[in-house]
């Protein structure tokens, strides 16, 4: 049953949700087993991107209309498998996006966002 602390996580009283926030609710969700832990995550972010991928493709195929609202369902997927994973590993969502942030600043700053490699 969802509770007012749940609705208030989810902004429903118009609050932002956080990626810690997120990862904190969502990990209530995670039923897995422990001794699958990191592994069930992975490789469920690799399947779930793969469908996102999926859809994208069938536009290609199938000269279909862009279905925002399916492809969102599946990138909420990913988050959940990101979330799981980031859990598992005790690392905060929030801090991967910040660091994220940084490196790709960085890059930007130095003229470096194109080309391939993760030490540019």
């Amino acid at each position: 049953m969802i509770n007012e602390d749940d609705l208030e996580g989810f902004g429903y009283y118009g609050n932002n949700l956080s990626f810690n926030d997120y990862q904190r609710k969502a990990s209530r969700t995670a039923i897995y087993s422990m001794a699958h832990q990191i592994l069930y995550p992975a490789l469920g972010l690799a399947g779930e991107a793969g469908e996102v991928a999926n859809k994208v493709k069938k536009l290609l195929r199938d000269s279909t209309k862009l279905d925002r609202s399916a492809i969102a369902d599946e990138l909420g997927d990913v988050l959940w498998y990101i979330s799981a994973l980031c859990r598992d590993l005790n690392i905060d969502m929030g801090d991967v996006a910040k660091r994220n942030l940084e490196k790709l600043y960085d890059r930007m700053e130095r003229g470096t966002l194109g080309g391939s490699g993760d030490k540019r």
